[in-house]
């Protein structure tokens, strides 16, 4: 009595699996799905961080004036507490990410974290009427501005041509949000 009992319990349980099985793979074929999607990053607003970081921060803080719709922001914050660190991220028209960071920190420290580990090479433009630091790595290059107090990074997976559209288009503003 006692097998028979036992071979209905793993009998159910074998069908029970496969009623699963079933269910899911009815599931799969009608739910419609697209793997082949690129997941969608969103464009963020950063007026109300931006307004928050000029009023709070010992330097003037930079943001793009001027970009093209193209250009969208992914990403943004303000941590006063950690060397005033400012980081405004963006997707270029190529789809390529760029970063404005700015901080108090150790200049070396801050653009070694800011720039992935980018090393500075022999090169300098003039943007604006600054002069740049061209920092090359294997994951982002940079261009760095040091300045009293702080220091300014653009870095990111574009190409020095994309660096140097959001750094021309940077402004520097300390007290309001554009």
């Amino acid at each position: 009595m006692a097998a028979s009992k036992g071979k209905k319990t793993v009998g159910s349980l074998v069908l029970s699996l496969g009623v699963c099985v079933v269910a899911a793979g009815v599931i799969y074929v009608f739910v419609p799905h697209d793997d082949s999607k690129e997941p969608t990053v969103k464009r963020v607003d950063y007026t109300i961080e931006l307004l928050t970081a000029r009023r709070a921060a010992s330097y003037p803080v930079a943001a793009p004036e001027g970009l093209a719709k193209s250009w969208k922001p992914t990403s943004v914050r303000y941590r006063g507490e950690a060397n005033e660190a400012w980081h405004l991220g963006f997707l270029d028209p190529d789809g390529q990410y760029v970063a404005v960071e700015q901080s108090t920190d150790k200049p070396s420290r801050f653009i070694d974290d800011a720039s992935q580990g980018a090393e500075e090479t022999s090169r300098t433009q003039r943007i604006g009427g600054e002069t740049w630091q061209r920092y090359k790595g294997e994951k982002y290059d940079a261009l760095v501005l040091k300045g009293d107090g702080s220091t300014t990074v653009v870095t990111g997976t574009a190409d020095f041509d994309g660096l140097t559209k959001m750094a021309q288009s940077l402004r520097m503003k300390k007290g309001e949000a554009a």
